[in-house]
Formats: structure tokens, C-alpha cells, sequence
């Protein structure tokens, strides 16, 4: 289904492309989606239509320096030239507020796929009590001493050539290995899914696949390091529903196994409704993996069971 591109104004100077799909019949609640990194929120339309089936007003946006936002301080491939994981979730609280005035009294989950997973569990821990339902789909937040090691050459990288110009490294030590690691790989993205159309609609795609600067990077392992710090889940509140997915053949999340991990970390900081999903046969993106349909569809189920019920 079309859906129309928006524009919102956000206090952190951003103008946010976005996109909604209205819920079809009685809606039960609203799904604001977070994109993952070097893509866009228009590839999550096949997702939000089925989303939108189920009851749920979807809106998903494109973060700063993605996809047709735009923002003096964020060209492609940048968050901005400072404080860019704050300004990032800020743009989130600011989709949360306008789709939240838009349906008034339904509950708000919020989702995000890899990088915008990284990005929705930062925001629902910056302002716990906004959102009754996170989904956290195909995010590392445990690099562990590689993430460290990423972080020294960062910061060498920005003493060296500055903040603002893609990071030689980083995309070899993340896309690159994670291309390398698929046996009898025809591309370099056979990484994401097995569906060879999906991977081609990506390489085709303008506004995918594009190098991140040295300061994305360093804000994204701000993010992955913040996010999933005990004092920082302690935010969350204890019974708040968290769908956790990932895939058995994603090198990304070294086959699914930091989920695994990330599911441990919240039950340890006493959350108390964490769901963990591995699918064993699928690579990064679930959304566009060959058994993608039912995966969507028991995600919806789940959500509908999952949102407090209105009076």
C-alpha cells in the first residue's frame, strides 16, 4: 500500500520524512518503527501493511542522515556534527508525541530493526513510562572487546581526518566481515537474507548501502554500550512487554546469540515480560528473510496480546 511522505519539524532541528499506515478496522494500538543503518523506512511498508491488518496505526520515519530527512547538521551518512545519539532519540519522542496526539488513548509500541533496535531501547530508557510495548529486532549490544578495539580506531580515525568523512575501517570490519563469513556468497549483502530478491532490491537502492561516517559509528557504539548497562535497563519498567528477535544465521548477532544475551541482561535487571524469538534458519533481516509472512504474523499476534486493552 502508498503511503504518502510527511514531514515533521523536531526540536533537534531535523526534518523528518515519514510515512504512516492507518490501521484497518477497529485499531488496538500504534507501531512506530526504527529503521536500521545505511537504509530507509520506506523498505518497511510489506511489514507495516501486515501490522496495519492486525489493528495497528504504523509510522515509521527516516533517521537523520537516512533515507529523505533532512537537517543542516546531518548529511547522509551522519547523525549530526554533535550529540548525535541524543538528537537521534529525540526525533523518536518527537514521532512518538505526534502519532500518540493522533490516536489518542492507544497504546505505543515501539520497534526497531539492528541499528534502530539500538535506537529504540536507548529512547524507552531515556523515557520510560512513553511506551507500553519495545521490540527489539536483530541488535549486538554486547561487542565486547571488539567493540572497545572499534572504538580506539574510531577515535583515531576522527584525530587523523575529522568526524564528518566515511571510516575506512568500520565498514570493512562490519559489513565486509559479515559478507565474507556466507559461504559461496554471490554478493556483498547476501548477509541480510537468503531471498535473492531482496538482497537486489538493497544493491539497487539509492539510499541503502551507503557509507557511515566516523561519527555515526562513534555514536552507534555510544548507543550499543549505553543501552544495555544494568543502571540503564533499571529505567525500563519491570512489566513492560519486550519482544527480542533474531536470526540463527546472522553474523551480525554472531547467530543470534547476543539476543540470547540481551534477553539474559533485562531478566537480570528484573524485567519480568522479555519474549526472545531465534528463528534458526534466517540471516540479519527477519523482515525480509524467505520465511518472513509468518514471522510477521506471530509478531502481530504477539502485539495484539500484548497491549493493554482499553476500557
Amino acid at each position: 500500500m502508498f503511503a504518502k511522505v510527511e514531514t515533521l519539524q523536531t526540536p533537534s532541528g531535523a526534518a523528518l520524512a515519514w510515512r504512516h499506515w492507518p490501521a484497518g478496522g477497529e485499531p488496538v494500538g500504534v507501531l512506530i518503527i526504527c529503521h536500521g543503518l545505511a537504509e530507509h523506512s520506506a523498505r518497511y511498508a510489506r511489514f507495516a501493511e501486515v501490522m496495519a491488518n492486525n489493528g495497528f496505526n504504523v509510522y515509521a520515519h527516516d533517521h537523520r542522515g537516512h533515507g529523505l530527512t533532512k537537517a543542516a547538521d546531518a548529511p547522509l551518512g551522519r547523525y549530526a556534527q554533535s550529540q548525535g545519539a541524543a538528537k537521534v532519540i529525540a526525533d523518536v519522542r518527537a514521532m512518538r508525541d505526534m502519532a500518540a496526539s493522533r490516536h489518542a488513548g492507544l497504546p505505543v509500541i515501539l520497534f526497531g530493526h539492528s541499528m534502530g533496535g539500538l535506537i529504540a531501547l536507548n529512547a524507552a530508557e531515556t523515557d520510560p513510562g512513553l511506551y507500553d510495548v519495545l521490540a527489539v529486532w536483530n541488535s549486538n549490544f554486547n561487542p565486547g572487546l571488539a567493540g572497545r578495539a572499534a572504538q580506539i580506531v574510531l577515535s583515531i580515525e576522527k584525530a587523523l581526518k575529522g568526524s564528518d568523512v566515511p571510516s575506512g575501517l568500520l565498514s570493512q570490519l562490519t559489513f565486509g566481515a559479515w559478507a565474507k563469513s556466507i559461504p559461496n556468497h554471490k554478493t556483498d549483502y547476501d548477509w541480510l537474507s537468503h531471498d535473492p530478491v531482496e538482497v537486489a532490491k538493497y544493491i539497487d537502492d539509492p539510499l541503502c548501502g551507503f557509507d557511515a561516517s566516523v561519527s555515526l559509528w562513534i555514536d552507534l557504539f555510544r548507543l550499543t554500550f549505553d543501552g544495555a548497562r544494568p543502571e540503564r535497563l533499571s529505567h525500563l519498567p519491570k512489566n513492560l512487554p519486550i519482544h527480542l528477535t533474531g536470526g540463527g544465521q546472522d553474523p551480525a548477532t554472531n547467530g543470534g546469540r547476543e539476543i540470547s544475551w540481551l534477553a539474559q541482561q533485562m531478566q537480570k535487571a528484573g524485567l519480568k515480560q522479555v519474549t526472545a524469538v531465534i528463528h534458526p534458519s534466517m540471516r540479519h533481516e527477519t523482515l525480509n528473510e524467505i520465511e518472513r509472512d509468518r514471522a510477521m504474523q506471530d509478531f502481530a499476534a504477539w502485539c495484539r496480546a500484548a497491549v493493554p486493552q482499553r476500557t
